[in-house]
């Protein structure tokens, strides 16, 4: 699908079920729904896919204003039937994410009732749902390295060049760092805001998405592509930062 149009259909499918499944299990959509306050924080949930659409769209223009062999290859490699596939499997599962965290409200009810302060009582939680991806990738990676008979790589082996080992597992273990701390402070966060923690995950969604837009702008990514798509964007980056205020205003009005 090229990475616009997947990021498009992956987070805005994780975005919908990752916020809307833990109060339709529970059974409190309805009344959310009834208040100003879950109104309002519902604007901010659609406020939040408009702005998904609006830089995945622009995300597809600057696919098409790319010249030369890049675009070739983009167009090449487009397959819409395997990769809407694959982009609606991989935004389902991902939205099960935000349905663990919720489900492991008995992990931090035993948590704070045994001292914890409750700023920290997801934290416990992440233990149980990360175990699960790092099982499904352990497993998945383990079968590929017996497949592909690249255990001795893992040791610098089979190149003629030596590959400079420590940094590269250092880089990982940095990057692996960086990846659980989002989770850390984002438990941190979603602790304090009540009945309304599920809208968590949509600020969350959204700050992926502002964060990596700005972070191409700074790396020249979004370079001699035409005005009106620079304009989509970042009327998208708008809409991502105005359901921040939305959603924390449907908060504000439930306190």
């Amino acid at each position: 699908l090229g990475l616009s149009l997947g990021m498009a259909v992956a987070l805005g499918l994780t975005t919908v079920i990752g916020t809307m499944g833990p109060p339709i299990f529970r059974g409190t959509l309805g009344e959310l729904a009834g208040t100003p306050s879950g109104q309002m924080t519902f604007v901010g949930i659609v406020i939040t896919l408009a702005g998904i659409l609006a830089v995945a769209a622009a995300g597809r223009r600057k696919e098409r204003e790319v010249t030369g062999g890049a675009q070739q290859q983009s167009v090449s490699e487009f397959n819409l039937p395997k990769g809407l596939a694959i982009a609606v499997f991989s935004g389902i599962m991902s939205g099960c994410f935000a349905w663990g965290l919720d489900a492991g409200a008995p992990i931090r009810a035993a948590t704070v009732a045994a001292g914890t302060d409750p700023l920290w009582q997801g934290l416990p939680v992440l233990c149980v749902v990360l175990l699960g991806g790092f099982t499904t990738n352990f497993l998945w990676c383990g079968w590929l390295i017996l497949k592909n008979r690249s255990a001795p790589q893992l040791a610098g082996a089979g190149s003629s060049e030596k590959p400079p080992l420590l940094r590269n597992y250092a880089l990982a273990a940095l990057g692996g760092t960086l990846w659980y701390f989002q989770f850390f402070f984002y438990t941190m966060g979603e602790s304090q805001m009540g009945k309304y923690g599920f809208s968590s995950w949509t600020l969350h969604m959204a700050s992926i998405i502002l964060f990596s837009t700005l972070w191409g702008f700074a790396l020249k990514e979004w370079a001699g592509v035409k005005l009106g798509t620079k304009s989509l964007v970042w009327l998208g980056i708008g809409a991502l930062l105005l359901s921040t205020v939305v959603i924390g205003v449907g908060n504000y009005l439930a306190a």
